[in-house]
């Protein structure tokens, strides 16, 4: 390859300084452009310009800066082939900051300009007292806390659980508590609808219909034990009244979407488990587990407090959960058509329309009070519409972008939906007599739950280790349990029902503790066993540890700049 005389004509006691020429990777920026401006700067240095008669001065500031600012220079400390760990992290603090440092300051200027803006757009609502305040605040804790955690083995969302939980309960820091409910119910339904999304575009519907049945066995066999199981502990132990024992199984039963779903996309995004469709195995049964509980929860809550028609209340719950999937199924048919695939933002519309539609499952079934069937009908939409867009991209190895989309918005509501589940933890509601005995009656369930879905697994070709990994992927317990776990509590304050509010508080208290010990310990479970004990059928993705890329901030694998042999083709 021809050299290349710089084009400013700069030289040395060689003569002319001479450069190589470079390719661009399209954006003007790449690796070879940093480090050949690194050795320009360098020689600079080395070689200050000279001042004339005019701008002498100038000059001569100059020089005098960069003399003084070499110390910290990263240009003049350049690293070595293999250097130690404390001088590579040393690295980061010199100027420009690189690594960790520019990452965690490159978040701080984003969650600052952001910030300024609300409360240019605002005024009040976002500083301290207003009702952003405190959703700004969780947001960036919940964030934090997964950032910590992600290092290690466990799942980030541990760590967004436990500092919501300290910004609702520390005295002095507990903004999260003056969080207004409007506000947090809304911000948990739309990240339950990208969830939902999310697991429906990840459906694999070819491990779906081989799998059909025992998705249904897996739905309703573990919990319907763990409901009977829970019942009678809760009559036994706690000393409640039949029917309000079945009331507290049916809030113990359900297993979480929120923390189950974005465990089982992260395994499923690193190729763990899709030889047998075990990610889609989990997904669709923990659907149609949540509609089971929901339903039971509602007819033993009419029993307790003898309201509306039973009947209809116990045939309502299927029903929810049929009209769900074929409102779902129907409106996804109708996103293989519009938009139309000549459309020039076909993505665009596509993302628009599935994101709306889901939203519109959500809280639309909210306000007819069918609300069974909008987590069902936003499943259904997004895999019924996935099924034909995923004709159009299959066998070119690239994603659909609709996913990218989803993607991008799980960065936002990730850390705030588990944010608010820890927020929802209120440890002052904790009743002494009642921890033990709960805790008691929780592990009974579970084991019972854990052993039932072994057996569940075993006539079908999923190996041992993949059943030996079901039951404890069919643990964690958080969103329906804080969203239905202070029903029977509120209900009977409002009824007045002043013998029947203790029976209501100790409900509430054995729901917070099945969130405070299942969730972690399910999602850490998850994601430390599921690797050991599923198989890997594809690469590993580059997001290490998460799905969320939005907690991944450190430098590109060879990002350092090192010098070029001149020798070597760019």
């Amino acid at each position: 390859m021809a050299e290349q005389t710089a084009p400013n004509g700069d030289t040395d006691e060689n003569g002319p300084i001479k450069r190589w020429p470079m390719e661009s990777n399209g954006y003007g920026d790449d690796k070879a452009q940093d480090c050949e401006r690194q050795r320009s700067i360098n020689h600079h240095d080395h070689h200050p310009p000279q001042s004339g008669s005019s701008g002498g001065l100038c000059a001569r500031l100059i020089n005098l800066f960069h003399r003084a600012a070499t110390p910290i220079l990263a240009s003049s400390h350049p690293l070595p082939e293999n250097p130690s760990r404390l001088r590579a992290v040393g690295q980061w603090f010199l100027l420009p900051p690189s690594g960790k440092v520019a990452a965690v300051l490159v978040t701080l200027l984003i969650f600052a300009v952001w910030w300024a803006t609300l409360i240019s757009l605002t005024k009040n609502e976002a500083l301290p007292g207003g009702s952003l305040y405190p959703i700004l605040i969780l947001f960036i804790g919940a964030w934090c806390g997964g950032y910590i955690i992600k290092p290690t083995t466990l799942p980030p969302l541990l760590g967004m659980l436990v500092v919501g939980c300290l910004l609702a309960n520390v005295p002095g820091i507990d903004v999260a508590k003056d969080i207004e409910p409007a506000w947090s119910s809304a911000a948990r339904s739309i990240a339950l609808t990208v969830i939902l999304t999310r697991a429906g575009l990840g459906l694999d519907p070819v491990a779906l219909e081989r799998l059909s049945l025992l998705v249904l066995r897996l739905a309703f066999l573990p919990s319907l034990a763990e409901v009977l199981v829970d019942g009678v502990a809760a009559r036994l132990i706690l000393g409640f009244p039949w029917t309000w024992s079945f009331l507290l199984a049916f809030v113990l039963s359900v297993v979480s979407p929120a923390v189950v779903v974005p465990s089982m996309l992260g395994l499923s995004e690193k190729g763990y488990g899709l030889n047998k469709g075990i990610p889609t195995l989990v997904i669709a049964a923990v659907s149609l587990d949540a509609v089971l509980a929901i339903t039971g929860f509602g007819v033993m809550l009419s029993v307790c407090f003898s309201q509306g028609d039973l009947a209809w209340i116990v045939c309502k719950g299927p029903l929810e959960a049929l009209v769900g999937i074929a409102f779902g199924s129907t409106f996804g048919v109708s996103l293989w058509y519009f938009p139309q695939k000549s459309s020039k933002n076909l993505s665009l519309f596509r993302s628009v329309l599935l994101i709306g539609g889901g939203l519109l499952t959500i809280f639309g079934s909210k306000a007819i009070n069918w609300s069974g069937s909008g987590p069902l009908a936003c499943l259904s939409l997004a895999f019924v519409a996935a099924y034909r867009w995923k004709d159009e991209y299959r066998g070119t190895g690239k994603k659909m972008p609709v996913e990218d989309v989803t993607g991008v918005l799980w960065m936002v509501f990730e850390p705030l939906l588990f944010g608010l589940i820890g927020s929802a933890v209120d440890l002052s509601t904790l009743d002494a007599d009642t921890v033990g005995m709960g805790i008691g009656v929780l592990f009974m369930g579970l084991t019972i739950r854990m052993c039932v879905a072994s057996l569940v697994a075993l006539r079908s070709d999923l190996n041992l280790k993949e059943r030996f990994f079901l039951p404890l992927a069919w643990c964690p317990k958080a969103t329906v349990q804080a969203a239905i776990g202070a029903v029977a509590y509120d209900t009977a304050v409002d009824k007045g029902e002043t013998d029947l509010i203790p029976n209501g508080k100790k409900v509430l208290t054995i729901a917070f503790l099945a969130i405070l010990i299942t969730a972690p310990i399910g999602s850490a479970m998850i994601a430390i066993v599921g690797p050991k004990l599923l198989h890997r059928t594809v690469e590993e993705s580059n997001q290490q540890g998460s799905a969320n890329p939005a907690l991944d901030l450190d430098d590109e694998k060879g990002g350092n700049c090192k010098k070029r042999d001149p020798t070597t083709k760019l």
